[in-house]
């Protein structure tokens, strides 16, 4: 019986496949590579190339495949773009995703965890985020998955399906062994933009502004690990194997980063200097994100072990050094 992970050649989907190899599972892979790279999918894995929105397609590898459940990381997901064309995303993840449920229910697969997002919370006065705080997307990214989320609610209550939500915040760092890591066209996520600048690809970083209401006026954000991040996967598909009901869970280190404390721990970790420029803030980004994950720690009983920004960026850092255009850079 195998694990289908549904956008593993992409950053985070690549290491869950990596993972799950790791734990000795059985691991197919679908991907359209249109952002993903097959050169990050492990090749212990069996891929497919292709889109979640292609019926037949699907239809092939279930019945190709004996799927027992679905890791499912398949949509887009930068907020600037998503409020510039929402009605890309709403096409690529939520009808992405209601073409996969109906593929699932017709080969009688009814187990998936799902990627979802705190961009689901928005904008929240209470610090750390709770699952039960109401969800009101600020942005049209946010809004499809909530909409994902929804789908697969209802599709509990109607077939029977089981699924876990896992609500991540921001996700950075790389595989510690090196072979994978964060490589995306156009690159959007701070970390990565950081390093870059220390990698001397760009002149500098910008700060989306610089005027919230936080204690150095920049954004602030929960960063967790990638492999702490896989990890609570691992964990919900095993949590679902043993016949638990469907849930929603938040994955966050708990505690906030500011823009400028990343910019420099980032100059800790790397030893250069990373210019920096203000500019203005971008459509949709809420100034606090914060994660309460005791919920995932008690009932999944996820433990993360790299919750220091110094490791998360060393990580990083040694994907980037080695490999500064990502995938289509040889390993230094």
């Amino acid at each position: 019986m195998a694990v289908l992970v549904v956008g593993g050649a992409g950053y985070i989907g690549s290491h869950a496949v990596y993972q799950l190899v790791d734990a000795g599972q059985d691991v197919v892979v679908i991907d359209h590579l249109k952002s993903g790279h097959q050169e990050a999918v492990h090749p212990q894995a069996r891929f497919y190339e292709g889109d979640i929105r292609d019926r037949a397609f699907l239809d092939t590898v279930f019945e190709t495949e004996t799927i027992e459940q679905v890791v499912h990381f398949a949509a887009f997901s930068l907020v600037g773009e998503s409020m510039e064309h929402p009605l890309v995303y709403f096409d690529n993840n939520v009808y992405g995703t209601q073409v996969l449920l109906e593929a699932m229910m017709a080969h009688d697969v009814k187990q998936i965890v799902f990627s979802s997002t705190a961009a689901t919370y928005g904008e929240q006065e209470q610090m750390p985020i709770l699952e039960t705080a109401v969800t009101n997307p600020t942005n049209a990214y946010g809004e499809t998955k909530l909409m994902m989320e929804k789908m697969m609610r209802w599709c509990e209550t109607a077939y029977g399906l089981n699924y876990v939500a896992l609500r991540y915040f921001n996700v950075a760092g790389a595989r510690s062994t090196g072979e994978i890591g964060e490589d995306h066209t156009p690159e959007t996520h701070l970390v990565p933009l950081v390093l870059e600048v220390a990698n001397g690809q760009r002149p500098m970083i910008s700060i989306y502004g610089d005027d919230y209401a936080t204690e150095d006026g920049t954004c602030i954000r929960d960063y967790i690990h990638v492999e702490d991040l896989i990890d609570a996967h691992v964990l919900a598909l095993d949590y679902l194997k043993q016949g638990n009901t469907s849930d929603v869970f938040n994955l966050g280190s708990s505690r906030g980063f500011s823009v400028r404390e990343i910019i420099e721990a980032a100059r800790r970790v790397t030893g250069h200097a990373i210019p920096e420029q203000v500019v203005a803030r971008r459509a949709g980004d809420p100034s606090t994100l914060i994660a309460g994950s005791d919920k995932a720690k008690t009932v999944l009983g996820w433990k993360p072990r790299r919750t220091d920004i110094d490791t998360i960026i060393q990580d990083a850092w040694r994907w980037h050094e080695r490999r500064p255009h990502g995938y289509k850079t040889k390993v230094r």
